[in-house]
């Protein structure tokens, strides 16, 4: 009996079994290829919290800046605006 089952259980791994695993796999990574909704509004998000923290940030260093006269604060690149970050995004 053990000399029929083990031939027709490796048989039906490698013939059923590993290709249903290869295909499974690629479907998954084919939708995965694309941004979902969901992660682009948590992208929105950390975007608009990070531009707050920025802001928050350059607060404090004019509140340091006015109090130390001597202290040299260094100025970033200037921001884009939200749609061409919504165009790069996109290309």
């Amino acid at each position: 009996m053990d000399d029929v089952l083990i031939p027709v259980l490796v048989c039906g791994i490698l013939f059923i079994g590993l290709p249903w695993i290869i295909l499974h796999y690629i479907t998954q990574w084919k939708k995965s290829g694309t941004i979902s909704r969901e992660d682009e509004n948590l992208l929105d998000d950390l975007y608009e919290t990070a531009r707050r923290l920025d802001d928050r940030l350059h607060s404090i260093e004019r509140i340091v800046a006015a109090e130390t006269p001597e202290l040299e604060v260094r100025r970033p690149a200037p921001e884009l605006p939200r749609s061409d970050i919504r165009q790069i995004r996109e290309k």
